[in-house]
């Protein structure tokens, strides 16, 4: 009796994950089709990914990173996944960020320096963490230092006072 109801279950799980295959797969071919229209092929890199996840994985793609009515430019959205991509390190995403930034009007200037920053950002993100600096005590001296800089900042905007006559 349990062989047989063992036997129904697992029936029912294969039937049940076919459907869902099959929608998976309609959805798949659909957003194949629409890497096909938008980039002229489906990428190997598209490819490869699972069919249960192409879709969702390809709209996020196309409404974060193709969009250009986000809050960020294309070209800082790349410049970004440049500096990322300079970290994890992952060769492919360099290659890829920095063509698309350069797509999208960036610099050699602007690609060297966003992957300055991102140097800069990992040294001292080694430093702050490897030191153990509290967490509190940076944000205290942080806001010091942002005022300093704005009082500063605001300071040079002021029209220069002229010196008080003596009587």
């Amino acid at each position: 009796m349990k062989s047989l109801i063992s036997l129904a279950i697992l029936t029912a799980a294969c039937s049940l994950s076919g459907v869902a295959f099959a929608a998976d797969n309609a959805d798949a071919k659909a957003a194949y089709a629409d890497i096909e229209a938008t980039f002229g092929s489906v990428p190997t890199f598209l490819k490869v990914f699972p069919p249960e996840g192409i879709a969702g994985a390809w709209s996020e793609m196309k409404s974060l990173q193709l969009n250009p009515h986000t809050a960020l430019s294309n070209k800082e959205k790349e410049l970004i996944g440049l500096a990322v991509a300079a970290q994890i390190p992952c060769h492919y995403c360099v290659y890829f960020h920095t063509e698309s930034a350069k797509a999208n009007g960036a610099t050699e200037a602007e690609v060297r320096e966003a992957i300055a920053m991102s140097a800069q950002t990992r040294h001292w993100s080694t430093v702050l963490n490897g030191s153990q600096i509290d967490m509190e005590q940076f944000k205290k001296e942080f806001a010091a230092m942002m005022k300093f800089a704005n009082d500063k900042a605001e300071k040079a905007k002021a029209p220069a006072q002229p010196p008080k006559k003596k009587p």
